[in-house]
């Protein structure tokens, strides 16, 4: 995959305005040194040439030409599409100064502007150069995590292991990674056990244990054992060109704040347009047309909508990187800036609050606990069924040894029996007790039961020894993910199928302001329906199945726990991760982003008010004039400080990515591939320099003339 292939246009620009401003700079030296007023100011006024208007006419007219032609095909396209804009002004002032100053050299007399006409358009080209540069490194941002992916897997075949191009893998082929590899393309594991860095997927710093019939995603890490890796997807299907493509999608999709930015350039463009014409003439009245037509040149470059052009989209292609980093995938943009307004979160309880399995809640002793635990996990470990899972599971988790039990017997509908060291135990549900003729008196497990949770009790010779509360388990991560969103005055609702007691304890449990039980999934949409007729900007937060239609109705629909299938249709936003809490980083960074841009437009715009007087020339009775030059660095410096604003988003990426991004890669001197060292095919030391290698083709041919390419 490469990662360069989605943004060809935007590095086209970068070199482009590179180039253009470096031949115009060469070509501006001479010009300044032959201008009169130039020559006057540094005192150089004996440079004089043969023809000398002439050569600044032809060497402006170049400059010009060459280095204003973005912004005359700018100014073409513009007026051809009806929407003037940045480039019409800057196209008019370069033109306005050309067409002037040639006019002195062949028809009237009057002060050129060849020396203003080069500075003006090396600054913008500058300026430009500087934006497309600011554009691409955010549009690439994610991208740059692409360069760090593997390019050759350890292929397993007929028990021999290749080293091929990660390129030329297979769906069905089984590929080995060894410890501190990375994972050459998304997968199952066949054979193995370790843990795996998922940083750039999540955003989490915690390597995650993975074993066989686990998931593995291309270019996460392997961090301590061996792991043989069936590949099921390869090339675009992969989960991180997925998540590049729909990146890019949002990165291109319309906002709101946009529309708002383009119609302040467009009300700019006419502002300036009038100010200029009042200037010309008004200039042309007092002094004479050389003052006035430096004074309108300059009110059209300092009005230029450059930095408004630039407060959006900057920010956009930056938090829409930094999300997906974070394991959050913007599908709807529009949606993403709606979040900051969301005042009700509506969550489904299971699988999204909950963690969608059964598990043990509580434990009622009447021996000692460790001895109850071990006397029933003995027994439930013999069946399959998914309470007596649980059970053992939590006695594993207890760190209880488990003893063997004898003459086991499954008691149909009721629950099962064995012998543990001489001693009768049942296991099951009340109608063992009432079969034993044993009753419950203790309150609380009759608690336990009114709040809707399974109760599993333990007989142990013919007297009870205790009970297990088992239910849908609250994730531990869902009382905070409650706290944050309430903290921020966000009310906190929860739909689900279960029973009232069912819902009323986990709505108890997380502190929930309000719940909707035994809601049929048709009829989830309703709910929110309700809620909205009430006031509430709602965002929805379900798996994406089930709660389609409830996402879609929704102000913003959120699925949660998708993992690598990011094309969840009914969503708007997809969090990767089974973390409700992420729902509070996408309101925060939602806001973030709001408040960058609403700073980059005042900005943007805001410095107009006190630029256009000062370049119409307000203030010339005080001495105080600013040249097109001039005119052209604030211009340029308001681009850049908003470049440098939208850059401060940055500190919201997860700690974990920056330091991978952070890493310093190295040349392949034979292909001039950018690789991370540490995943590189092979190195060789020649010549007191070491050398990395992408390939093995890459080492073979560098083998047969290292001197020639170690130059």
């Amino acid at each position: 995959m490469c990662a360069h292939s989605g943004h060809h246009h935007h590095a086209h620009h970068v070199s482009e305005f590179k180039r253009r401003f470096w031949v115009s700079l060469a070509l501006t030296i001479p010009i300044l040194l032959l201008s009169e007023m130039i020559q006057m100011w540094f005192g150089i006024e004996w440079l004089t040439i043969p023809y000398q208007k002439q050569i600044l006419f032809m060497l402006s007219i170049i400059v010009y030409i060459y280095g204003g032609w973005p912004f005359l095909k700018g100014l073409y396209e513009e007026v051809k599409a009806k929407q003037p804009g940045m480039m019409t002004l800057i196209g008019m002032a370069i033109s306005v100064a050309m067409f002037y100053s040639l006019g002195t050299v062949f028809i009237i007399s009057g002060k050129d502007f060849f020396w203003e006409l080069a500075t003006l358009i090396d600054v913008m080209l500058l300026g430009h150069w500087i934006e497309a540069k600011s554009v691409l490194g955010a549009s690439m941002a994610l991208e740059e995590l692409v360069r760090i992916m593997p390019t050759t897997a350890h292929l397993v075949k007929n028990d021999e292991i290749f080293d091929v191009p990660v390129s030329q893998l297979s769906k069905g082929d089984i590929v080995l990674v060894r410890p501190g590899e990375k994972i050459p393309s998304d997968g199952v594991i066949v054979e193995g056990e370790s843990s795996v860095n998922e940083a750039f997927l999540t955003g989490e710093s915690k390597p995650i244990t993975k074993k066989v019939g686990n998931k593995v995603v291309g270019g996460t890490i392997n961090s301590e054992s061996i792991l043989k890796v069936l590949i099921e997807r390869t090339g675009e299907e992969t989960y991180l060109a997925q998540v590049i493509k729909l990146v890019k999608q949002a990165q291109e999709s319309r906002s709101r704040t946009q529309d708002f930015a383009n119609k302040a350039a467009a009300m700019l463009f006419y502002v300036a347009l009038s100010v200029g014409i009042i200037t010309f003439f008004a200039w042309s009245f007092f002094a004479n047309s050389d003052v006035a037509l430096e004074r309108t040149v300059t009110v059209l470059v300092i009005a230029c909508p450059h930095a408004l052009g630039l407060a959006i989209p900057l920010v956009v292609a930056l938090s829409t990187s930094i999300t997906a980093k974070s394991g959050i995938l913007i599908r709807d943009r529009r949606a993403f800036e709606m979040v900051k307004d969301i005042n009700a979160v509506v969550f489904d309880k299971t699988g999204t609050l909950t963690v969608g399995k059964f598990g043990v809640s509580d434990v009622v002793a009447f021996i000692p606990e460790k001895e109850l635990l071990a006397l029933t996990a003995s027994v439930e470990l013999n069946s399959e069924h998914v309470i007596a899972k649980a059970i053992v599971e939590y006695a594993n988790k207890k760190g209880v040894k488990i003893p063997e039990a004898k003459d086991f017997k499954s008691l149909p509908g009721r629950g099962a029996y064995g012998k543990v060291a001489k001693r009768e135990v049942y296991v099951g549900s009340l109608s063992i007790l009432e079969e034993l003729k044993i009753e419950v008196k203790d309150p609380k497990i009759n608690q336990l039961q009114e709040q809707g949770k399974t109760v599993v009790f333990t007989v142990v010779d013919g007297k009870l020894a205790g009970a297990f509360a088992l239910a849908d388990m609250v994730r531990e991560e869902s009382h905070e993910a409650v706290k944050r969103l309430k903290k921020r005055g966000v009310k906190v609702f929860m739909l689900t199928g279960d029973s009232e007691e069912v819902a009323r304890w986990v709505a108890k449990e997380l502190d929930i302001d309000n719940y909707f039980a035994r809601v049929l999934p048709d009829k989830k949409a309703e709910k929110i329906k309700l809620l909205k007729e009430e006031g509430y900007r709602v965002a929805m937060v379900g798996d994406g199945v089930n709660d389609a239609p409830a996402l879609v109705t929704a102000d913003v629909g959120i699925a949660i726990g998708a993992g690598t299938d990011v094309a969840v249709e009914s969503a708007d936003i997809i969090l990767v991760k089974n973390d409700p809490r992420d729902v509070e980083k996408v309101i925060d960074i939602s806001r973030k982003t709001y408040a960058k841009m609403t700073q980059n437009l005042w900005w943007a715009a805001g410095y107009n008010i006190i630029a256009i007087p000062l370049a119409a020339g307000v203030l010339s009775g005080f001495g105080i004039n600013l040249s097109p030059a001039v005119g052209a660095v604030i211009m340029s410096l308001s681009t850049v400080i908003v470049a440098f604003n939208s850059q401060t988003l940055r500190k919201y990426e997860p700690e974990e990515v920056k330091e991978i991004t952070k890493k310093t890669l190295v040349v392949d001197p034979i292909c001039g591939m950018k690789i991370d060292p540490e995943a590189a095919y092979s190195k060789i030391e020649h010549g007191g320099r070491v050398f990395y290698f992408c390939s093995k083709a890459c080492e073979e041919e560098f083998k047969k003339n290292p001197k020639k390419y170690a130059k």
